[in-house]
């Protein structure tokens, strides 16, 4: 009796990340919740890492914000990184339901889609849900993504794991794109890859 667990393992796994298929979403960084989420300094800083790589390789970044009139603009360190900068302005909680949001996604010819940003329960979960469903890979940089309450934080990224998200590090997530070092593009996006 011959198995076939190997061949069937290999097709559960996700496709490998990779520069020519990934887009970046970058979720709600606002202002407004610059001092109410847990650990937004790192979110902050990892978010910006990433947008500095996917911008260096010519990645797609698309950026969004939950009703900024009431709740403020991008934050100012990440609208610099992502000069000439535009949002796409959202009522809904999931990106896929804001105005132009899924258009342009989908004019990018991307699959793959990371996600950092806020909150991980609620926008940035809706917005991997919804993407999942209408058939993208998604990834969550789990270092930049966060809640105001750490326990929200796990809870969605468990239910986002069990959905069929891959959850990992933005690190991982770059040298998984690049999948070997002395190209050039690993060499022109070095300075992004140090912890």
């Amino acid at each position: 009796m011959t198995t076939n667990a190997p061949q069937d393992a290999d097709r559960r796994l996700p496709d490998r990340l990779t520069l020519d298929r990934s887009a970046l979403v970058v979720i709600d960084l606002q202002e407004r919740f610059r001092d109410l989420i847990h650990g937004m300094d790192q979110v902050l800083e990892r978010s910006q890492r990433l947008i500095g790589f996917c911008r260096q390789l010519e990645i797609p970044v698309l950026v969004t914000e939950q009703y900024p009139r009431g709740l403020g603009v991008t934050v100012s360190e990440l609208r610099e990184a992502c000069r000439p900068f535009t949002a796409f302005e959202k009522n809904s909680f999931s990106c896929a339901g804001g105005k132009g949001f899924l258009e342009a996604l989908r004019a990018t010819k991307r699959n793959q889609v990371v996600l950092c940003g806020i909150e991980t329960h609620v926008c940035v979960y809706q917005t991997a849900r919804d993407l999942l469903r209408d058939g993208f890979q998604v990834a969550l940089a789990a270092d930049a993504v966060s809640s105001c309450r750490p326990a929200d934080r796990e809870l969605a990224l468990q239910r986002l794991r069990h959905l069929g998200a891959d959850i990992m590090g933005s690190q991982m997530i770059m040298f998984e794109m690049l999948r070997e070092a002395g190209t050039p593009e690993f060499k022109r996006v070095s300075a992004f890859l140090k912890n």
